[in-house]
């Protein structure tokens, strides 16, 4: 826990912010004081755009709220996380996290050092070990954690979204039997998580709130922000079939658009059922919990309980958490949906939860090791500067009774002078580390020339499909027969993706997906396939390689 009781949990989700302030009650658990959400209305200039949202809209909800600064427990969304459940054979305890370490390189799909990781032990059968690890971008958790400090707040552990939750449910649902899905429908995308028999399996599907205003804004050829609006004041989901349709036109379209994008939710979520069934060897769920600010659309409930034929009810997360008087009950009510997430964060700094992951970048962690350091290094500084104060009050003392002691006075001087020689050289050190530390920040910009170059990638991959590798060639670049000095250049880079069969199941959209590479600024029409072979009767996925070739070649 934290010097005090007072615990700050901030969940950062696609579109909005809530935050809540908690405090510890003897009894072990934790009472919710003050709440606040927000929406991230940022406009059309991408992350960095957010990023200053996310800075203005913490400052405000801490401004309304009343909330001082302070350590903060802080998740991000499932979407922005890779996440893969590995197992693992039985092997001694000194060489579990080398072999859990292998599997993350194997698995991961990024370069270890540009990713923060980390991994827990969720235990198995038979002596197996079942290993949920989970990845994120380094820069993308560094801007999200700078943002955060810029907000006021110090990010003291960063956590995911759907383990958070899983947190909350495990904390709030202790007599939960057999399997449980908890369906957690955001704007960009949806979370499940299946629960059962204390083992946990995470599904994003990327079918949510957002769908739903895109099916709009074509239905009615509005602008994002007016379709945005329109779901916010007719939204429900039409029932289908035989039944009267509602006396506004308006009304009844969007409730059929809503039905349409719920359908295609519907078989994501079968889909994913069937790959926990088969793959993981789980059990089909025997209830529902709803979550999440897509979810409260009226009659969610009711058609995912006659699509499923399994019962569904809303999450709870304040069954076993306490809530200050100060908040009405109809303010809690009509905000439970959205509140999961932060009460499992809050319960990450008074309890033992069953998962424990933290995506804290190196540099926050190393600069928190150094602050605790600080106070050693103020009592330090307060006893030298008490020692050369008795010293110089000596040498005053020596100077005016003996005359005699010239000498050695003059001695000290001179090992004054050796001092400042070593001062001198220490600022000579501390301009080549500064040096070099600008060279560093030269190689950051390097980086976000990769960025750009995978998010064009991403940008134009058809639906159903992955990218598995990404293997850079670097080739000489230079005349050498007109003195011209060789470097080395990046000029083509081989991609390795996989595509589900049921998504893709002839070699046209590989295809596509290399014209739509080739139109982009970044390659050239000399990108093609060079491998495609064809899939055998037992697989369930496409296999392809294509070479990009860049319109500009970087060094490395």
């Amino acid at each position: 826990m934290f010097a005090s009781d007072r615990v700050l949990a901030l969940d950062v989700g696609a579109f909005s912010l809530k935050m809540a302030e908690f405090v510890g009650l003897k009894s072990g658990g934790i009472q919710l004081v003050k709440f606040a959400i927000g929406t991230l209305e940022y406009g059309d200039e991408g992350e960095s755009d957010r990023l200053t949202y996310i800075v203005t809209t913490i400052r405000e909800l801490m401004r309304e709220q009343g909330i001082k600064p302070g350590p903060v427990v802080m998740s991000v969304s499932g979407q922005s996380v890779f996440s893969r459940f590995v197992k693992l054979p039985p092997v001694d305890s000194d060489k579990v996290y080398k072999i859990i370490l292998y599997e993350a390189q194997q698995n991961v799909p990024f370069p270890m050092e540009e990713v923060v990781w980390d991994y827990q032990l969720i235990g198995g059968g038979e002596g197996e070990l079942d290993v949920m690890l989970a990845a994120i971008k380094a820069e993308i958790i560094e801007n999200l954690t700078d943002s955060v400090t810029a907000g006021g707040l110090d990010p003291d552990l960063v956590d995911v979204a759907p383990t958070a939750l899983y947190n909350a449910v495990r904390y709030n649902y202790e007599e939960i039997e057999g399997c449980t899905l908890i369906v957690d429908i955001g704007a960009r995308s949806t979370d499940l998580i299946f629960l059962e028999d204390g083992h946990i399996c995470i599904r994003c599907i990327p079918v949510a709130g957002n769908a739903i205003t895109q099916q709009i804004m074509r239905e009615f050829k509005l602008s994002f922000e007016d379709a945005e609006e329109m779901k916010r004041a007719h939204a429900y989901v039409a029932f289908g079939g035989a039944y009267e349709g509602p006396p506004s036109e308006v009304a009844d379209r969007v409730s059929k658009s809503v039905r349409t994008v719920m359908t295609r939710m519907h078989a994501e979520i079968n889909r994913s059922i069937n790959f926990y069934r088969s793959q993981q060897g789980g059990s089909a769920p025997k209830t529902i919990l709803l979550t999440g600010g897509t979810s409260v659309i009226p009659y969610t409930d009711t058609f995912l309980r006659d699509k499923l034929k399994v019962p569904v009810d809303y999450l709870n997360p304040f069954r076993n958490v306490a809530v200050s008087e100060e908040i009405s009950a109809e303010e809690i009510a009509h905000h439970v949906h959205l509140l999961g997430e932060v009460v499992g964060l809050g319960l990450r700094r008074v309890l033992s939860c069953p998962i424990e992951l933290n995506l804290l970048p190196p540099k926050i962690r190393a600069r928190k090791a150094l602050r605790k350091k600080v106070p050693y290094f103020a009592a330090s500084a307060v006893g030298l500067v008490l020692l050369l104060g008795i010293w110089s009050g000596f040498l005053y003392k020596m100077g005016t009774l003996a005359r005699q002691n010239l000498e050695g006075v003059r001695g000290r001087v001179e090992e004054l002078g050796r001092v400042e020689a070593q001062l001198i050289e220490a600022e000579h050190n501390l301009r080549s580390v500064r040096e070099k530390v600008d060279f560093l920040l030269d190689l950051g910009d390097k980086r976000t020339r990769w960025l750009e170059i995978l998010d064009g990638i991403h940008a134009v991959i058809p639906d159903g499909m992955w990218l598995v590798a990404l293997v850079p060639h670097v080739e000489n670049a230079g005349d050498s027969t007109s003195g011209g000095e060789k470097h080395e250049v990046i000029r083509r880079i081989e991609i390795t993706g996989r595509a589900y069969l049921d998504k893709v199941r002839r070699g046209e959209p590989i295809r596509e997906f290399r014209d739509r590479l080739r139109a982009s600024p970044f390659f050239t029409d000399e990108t093609d396939i060079m491998w495609q072979p064809s899939p055998g009767p037992e697989d369930y996925v496409r296999q392809f390689k294509i070479v990009l070739v860049l319109q500009e070649p970087f060094e490395p």
